[in-house]
């Protein structure tokens, strides 16, 4: 998976999501796709009382720090820091191949977005889950992107919305697959169709 740090299948205190037990020997493609069956369909539900708000980010992660300055330190090449916040860097972007060579032009997509997680299954959680959520650096929700792909993409599953760059397609359906079994939530048949065709690249 390229768009950010290897999924860990063990359930962790700031993931309420339940840990997925693979069967002994299994591929990683074999895990994914086992994930892509378990999902549950369900058709997309209301957006009624959704807003970004109630799914608070960047959280707090000391010395000035956020969850933003984890991404990018983590997702850059030749990161520089200010104390703990990053100033500088290269960052490429896996959505769309863009190279930005400044933090202040780079964009930190949730890759299951938040207002898709709220039709599915988000908008009956509490507050610090939906902040569990948001703030997710154990699956690989979080990705540091181009602006430009991150508005183009907006709230969109695989069904409606895909990478630019053809050659990501694999690990952007991999990526989205295990954040939501590990959160639980549900897609719709159009979504699950599109991420088997994706798997195909694999």
């Amino acid at each position: 998976m390229i768009f950010a740090a290897a999924l860990t299948l063990s359930a962790t205190t700031a993931c309420e999501g339940i840990a997925l037990e693979p069967a002994p020997g299994s591929t990683p493609d074999e895990i994914v796709t086992t994930q892509l069956g378990e999902l549950t369909v369900a058709k997309a539900g209301s957006m009624r009382g959704y807003s970004r708000e109630k799914f608070p980010h960047w959280r707090d992660t000391g010395e000035n720090c956020d969850v933003r300055d984890s991404v990018l330190a983590r997702d850059g090449r030749n990161v520089k820091r200010s104390g703990c916040n990053v100033v500088a860097g290269t960052w490429t972007s896996v959505y769309d191949g863009k190279v930005l060579n400044s933090p202040t032009k780079v964009d930190i997509d949730h890759v299951v977005p938040l207002a898709n997680a709220w039709r599915s299954g988000a908008s009956s959680w509490t507050a610090e889950k939906r902040g569990n959520f948001a703030n997710d650096l154990d699956t690989p929700q979080l990705v540091a992107v181009s602006a430009t792909s991150n508005r183009s993409k907006g709230d969109q599953d695989p069904s409606t919305w895909k990478p630019t760059e053809t050659s990501s397609w694999c690990a952007y359906a991999e990526d989205w697959i295990a954040v939501k079994a590990r959160w639980e939530l549900t897609v719709t048949s159009a979504e699950k169709s599109a991420l088997a065709d994706m798997l195909e690249r694999c």
